[in-house]
């Protein structure tokens, strides 16, 4: 457990230090077809519904090839 700890912190350091340094990587996530956004003068509601498809996708395939028996 302690060694999945440790590597999950390290990537989370290497996002961190991308998007500090490089933050337009990821300016077209959350603005991808399908992502609902409404705005009036008094409120504003956003559901990231294809962007968290797409990360549902990305980490069940992540963790499937990092927990294959």
């Amino acid at each position: 457990m302690a060694r999945w700890l440790i590597v999950a912190g390290g990537l989370l350091i290497l996002l961190g230090l991308a998007l500090h340094f490089a933050p337009w990587l990821l300016t077209w996530f959350g603005r991808l077809p399908g992502d609902i956004r409404y705005e009036t003068a008094r409120s504003r509601v956003f559901i990231p519904v294809t962007s968290m498809i797409i990360v549902s996708v990305v980490l069940t395939l992540v963790v499937n090839l990092f927990f294959r028996r």
